[in-house]
């Protein structure tokens, strides 16, 4: 069954991804991933655990606010401290319950914005606290009979602690640790030659596909299969690229069909639209302008697929398992999971095939098998229908390009 409402929403999260390639091709024609600092080095804190700590500032605020609010009675702020401080009653006094939240403030401070720790023992500790003492005072106190702000301290204060907790493991954590596996990840591929290429900076130092025109397919094709015989299995996977090919270039030829979806508020005038094709069901068509010359994306993004981690962090993970023939490739890709865990990871087998043309580049792809990726158990084994990168070249500025991007997948 198609899920287009997840496919739209993780389109709309490589909008950015695709203004990022565009940045950072302008900035350097050389696409370096040793650019990117540790999550560590970039900020002394982050932003998601900034908002954290001036939550938790608020805690005690708040907490002090409704406190005072409930001093200021007839008989004076002053009277009422000599009451609840200095003749201090379990029973009667609120001056726990600020002690309380001044307890989280600053025990959660010290962990998280000081030490800056990455686990959730502390927070646990401190809410443990807090609800057990609450629950405790609730039951043996008299504080309800005090009126409104009797049962308002103590049910603020226990919310406001659980939300703390559900805030600090759930956005703070998730956010920090996706961003630290996409920085290790992209360290993994700096500290790596590329498994199929070895560098792209000119045509003569990489390894790149013959250009293809129409009506050479065959016969470039047929050369790549003379020089090395291949298996019927690697046959397949020949025709599974030809297959997804011919669907792409169909895609191409009716784009006064596209059905405008979304654009992204940005000068570069990012698009979405949606196709339905036959067999294939609704598939998502992304079209892009960018800064940087079409040579340029090809290279990088086209011929060098496992750097997709560096600019699209909707996916974890890209591997090269078969290099078929001069324009085939059969990869496996790990797309992230999402909302805090809710969403689980798939992952996808492809076979790719790589065309070379006059005015633009392409890279067209569906999902296959291989031996090396049998379906794994951590995973969902997602499908991608035909789809791909186009690359399209600018006539009047070579320093330019457009890029399309074609899903068509079933999430499972």
């Amino acid at each position: 069954m198609s899920k287009p409402t997840d496919l739209q929403h993780d389109l709309e999260r490589s909008l950015p991804a695709i203004a990022s390639i565009s940045t950072s091709f302008s900035q350097s024609q050389g696409f370096s991933p040793y650019c990117y600092f540790s999550p560590e080095k970039r900020k002394a804190i982050s932003d998601v655990r900034r908002t954290f700590c001036l939550f938790v500032t608020f805690d005690l605020l708040f907490i002090s606010l409704l406190w005072i609010i409930e001093l200021n009675t007839k008989d004076g702020i002053q009277k009422n401290l000599e009451n609840e401080i200095i003749k201090y009653s379990f029973k009667t006094s609120f001056f726990d319950i600020f002690v309380l939240a001044f307890f989280r403030f600053f025990v959660l401070l010290l962990a998280y914005a000081i030490v800056k720790l990455r686990h959730w023992w502390v927070i646990a500790i401190t809410t443990l606290v807090s609800s057990a003492f609450l629950i405790v005072k609730v039951i043996l106190s008299e504080l309800l009979t005090k009126g409104a702000f009797g049962y308002l301290l103590p049910i603020v204060s226990f919310v406001i602690a659980w939300l703390e907790t559900w805030f600090l493991d759930f956005k703070v954590l998730t956010q920090e640790a996706e961003e630290e596996r996409w920085y290790l990840a992209a360290q993994a591929v700096a500290s790596r030659s590329p498994l199929l290429y070895p560098r792209a900076l000119s045509e003569g130092q990489f390894y790149s596909p013959p250009e293809s025109f129409a009506g050479s397919d065959n016969e470039s094709d047929e050369e790549g299969a003379g020089r090395n015989a291949l298996t019927a299995q690697e046959k397949e996977y020949v025709r599974q690229g030809k297959e997804a090919m011919e669907v792409v270039d169909q895609i191409l030829a009716q784009e006064e069909n596209w059905k405008f979806e979304k654009n992204n508020a940005s000068d570069f005038g990012d698009v979405v639209y949606t196709f339905e094709i036959p067999f294939h069901g609704k598939t998502f068509i992304l079209k892009a302008f960018l800064q940087c010359s079409a040579e340029t994306v090809y290279q990088e993004v086209i011929l060098q697929p496992e750097k997709m981690i560096l600019w699209n962090r909707t996916v974890a993970a890209c591997q090269i398992l078969q290099r078929v023939e001069d324009n085939t490739i059969v990869s496996y890709d790990v797309a992230a999971g999402a909302a805090g865990g809710v969403i689980s990871p798939r992952d996808f087998v492809n076979v790719r095939r790589i065309e070379r043309r006059r005015d633009r580049y392409i890279s067209s792809g569906m999902s296959t098998t291989h031996s090396l990726k049998p379906p794994l158990s951590k995973y969902v084994r997602g499908e991608n229908g035909p789809g791909g990168f186009i690359v399209l070249k600018c006539p009047s500025n070579p320093r330019v390009c457009t890029f399309i991007w074609i899903l068509n997948t079933d999430l499972k």
